[in-house]
């Protein structure tokens, strides 16, 4: 089973992560940011992931970047050694005006590409820095590379949740088993 439970305890946070990848979607997630609670959300169910996060701490910014280090460990864990995975993943969202590309590669090297910004500092009361510090932080601690593009849309809300939703769907793909070995010439990912 592609599992892993994942906690991280420091003086300014308390986050845990159970993380099944081959799940049904089931989420119980509060970190005390509501609309970061819709955002994982969004990634547990459009990913079909079963995701239970726990997260408390002193402010936003501690927040999220523990849950995005604790939950880039537990999918890098789940994931073992990575044999027979699809490896890459791709998925274009729309969302009313909003259209979101992304893209993956479980390559074992970590790389953020991004060409989405937002004009408003907040959004539903998150910082919007915040939403693109905690895929930074993810891709470095899942060791993958990620590649976002806005193609099309200016709404805010409709940008960070397609955002979620995309990376789910490119996630769910390079996660899933598609063969038996190790998807490269390296033999190692």
């Amino acid at each position: 089973m592609r599992a892993s439970n994942v906690e991280r305890k420091t003086n300014e946070t308390d986050v845990k992560v159970s993380l099944k990848i081959d799940g049904k979607g089931d989420q119980e997630i509060e970190t005390g940011i509501p609309f970061f609670n819709h955002m994982l959300s969004s990634l547990a169910k459009h990913g079909s992931f079963d995701l239970k996060i726990n997260a408390i701490g002193d402010n936003e910014h501690h927040i999220i970047e523990d849950v995005a280090i604790v939950l880039g460990k537990a999918f890098k864990d789940a994931l073992g050694n990575k044999k027979g995975i699809r490896r890459f993943g791709y998925s274009i969202v729309p969302m009313d005006d909003v259209l979101i590309l992304t893209s993956v590669d479980i390559s074992g090297r970590s790389y953020f590409v991004n060409n989405v910004s937002f004009r408003r500092k907040k959004i539903e009361g998150l910082s919007s820095e915040m939403i693109l510090h905690f895929l930074e932080t993810f891709t470095s601690e899942f060791k993958i590379n990620l590649h976002i593009k806005l193609l099309d849309g200016k709404n805010e809300h409709h940008k960070a949740e397609a955002i979620f939703k995309s990376l789910a769907l490119s996630l769910k793909q390079a996660c899933s088993i598609e063969g038996e070995g190790i998807p490269s010439t390296k033999g190692v990912l």
